[in-house]
């Protein structure tokens, strides 16, 4: 048994939908598992939506919910060309924008958007193309069952950011997955959703549908997980700050997190870590080039010094320095607190024996958390910073590489360096408006450059 996930533009109209099914009726053999995301553009959409109402531009809101439906129903039309299945289909759609305007209309008068409310409105994407979907792979031939996946994804009530509960998706998956397969159907569900223990919606955060994947993969333990999605693999680079970066066909679970941890889109960073729990091997294809070698993702790749780089901007560098740090035992102990209190993921970390530096992302509230942090010592505050990494598992043994690495940069300012514990990852911050350059240099030193 599989687990496909297909991404937004896998099923994001009526070709993209064609070929995904094409794709599941090749796998039928393999007993997939098959989780779509919305149609591609939907979630964003449904945030503005969740937002103008929330602002009191009920109109703007009900106009944009609108364009939704007839996009969708227009997708069931043509898939389904008019048979009885489309009507119920159809009907079905509309019902849930009727509900998502209801869900619209309440929060334009409350003038208040939770996280629970925002989660209950971005869940339609997914609500909307699942049915879809499986009615589609229906009259294509293939034994299409939608599930509900608030049905089988158990979380806990963190609205935006849900953590799954894997012990209870396990056993949801036995219930709900497991006679349908054994029946010799396909179930399909939509990624990025879920819900509580008590019934209420809840979503894994943005990019959460390779998570879905990855968790259903886990619970059912599958052979494989695949990611369907709009390039062929992962790469050297981001091919649209390099465009001549190189597909990776062979990399290590671990090379693949830090690199989806540092930036690059192709997976969730969270993706991973089921996958490893359970030595399932995972695949990256292009559903617009399913004949492509594609990225195998497992443990046993072979060590390289430099496997890729990634980055990213928007990133802001928080330093912490005071006399009182040394030799004061549990004074680095507070200062992480105060980020952990805050909720607040911190990226990197340098140390010395009178200061601490990390790294965050600039969109996040900084107010309050300076003002605790300035309880230890001075605060400083660089914003408009970037990371970039060269990632790899034989990085760490390899001093000349390390060397190689700075070289490249030249000139370039870099305001911290830090290798990881691991030894895969050296991480390098730079001026913000620097990145892409930074990259550019990087992935001539390793990959033209050495070719």
């Amino acid at each position: 048994m599989i687990v496909a996930k297909f991404g937004g533009t896998s099923v994001g109209d009526t070709a993209a939908i064609e070929r995904t099914a094409a794709i599941v009726r090749g796998r039928l053999a393999q007993q997939p598992v098959v989780v779509v995301s919305a149609l591609a553009g939907t979630t964003n959409a449904l945030l503005d939506i969740a937002t103008q109402a929330a602002k009191g531009q009920f109109i703007v809101a009900i106009r944009g919910i609108e364009m939704l439906r007839e996009r969708h129903l227009a997708v069931v039309d043509e898939l389904l060309d008019g048979s009885a299945e489309a009507n119920d289909v159809a009907a079905d759609v509309s019902m849930l924008f009727d509900e998502l305007a209801h869900l619209g209309e309440a929060l334009s008068v409350l003038g208040d958007l939770s996280l629970r409310s925002l989660d209950a409105v971005a869940s339609y994407g997914e609500r909307l193309s699942s049915p879809i979907v499986a009615a589609a792979f229906q009259q294509r031939g293939i034994p299409a069952v939608w599930v509900d996946a608030r049905k089988v994804m158990v979380t806990d009530g963190a609205y935006g950011k849900a953590r799954p509960q894997t012990d209870a998706i396990a056993e949801a998956a036995r219930e709900h997955l497991l006679p349908i397969l054994r029946d010799g159907r396909v179930p399909v569900l939509g990624g990025y959703i879920g819900a509580t223990p008590e019934g209420i919606t809840t979503t894994l955060g943005r990019g959460g549908s390779d998570y879905s994947a990855a968790l259903f993969g886990a619970a059912l333990d599958a052979e494989a997980i695949e990611i369907w999605t709009d390039v062929d693999g992962m790469l050297t680079a981001d091919p649209r700050v390099i465009p001549g970066a190189k597909l990776i066909e062979h990399i290590r679970f671990d090379e693949a997190a830090e690199l989806a941890s540092f930036g690059a889109k192709v997976l969730h960073p969270s993706t991973i870590a089921p996958a490893v729990q359970r030595s399932i091997p995972v695949f990256i294809y292009n559903s617009h080039r399913p004949q492509a070698a594609g990225t195998r993702i497992t443990f046993d790749a072979p060590r390289l010094s430099v496997r890729a780089v990634a980055g990213r901007g928007n990133i802001v560098l928080v330093n912490v320095k005071s006399s009182l740090m040394l030799g004061t035992p549990g004074i680095v102990r507070g200062i992480f607190s105060v980020f952990e209190r805050f909720k607040l993921s911190v990226d990197v970390i340098a140390t010395s024996e009178v200061s601490v530096s990390v790294t965050l992302d600039a969109d996040l509230h900084l107010d309050a958390v300076l003002t605790e942090l300035r309880s230890f010592g001075d605060v400083t505050v660089e914003r408009h910073r970037g990371i970039v990494a060269v990632v790899g598992s034989g990085l760490g043994g390899h001093t000349p590489t390390m060397a190689r690495a700075l070289a490249a940069l030249g000139d370039m300012r870099v305001h911290m360096c830090s290798l990881s514990a691991s030894a895969i990852n050296l991480t390098l911050i730079v001026d913000g408006d620097q990145v892409h350059e930074a990259m550019r240099r990087l992935h001539r030193a390793f990959f033209e450059e050495a070719a």
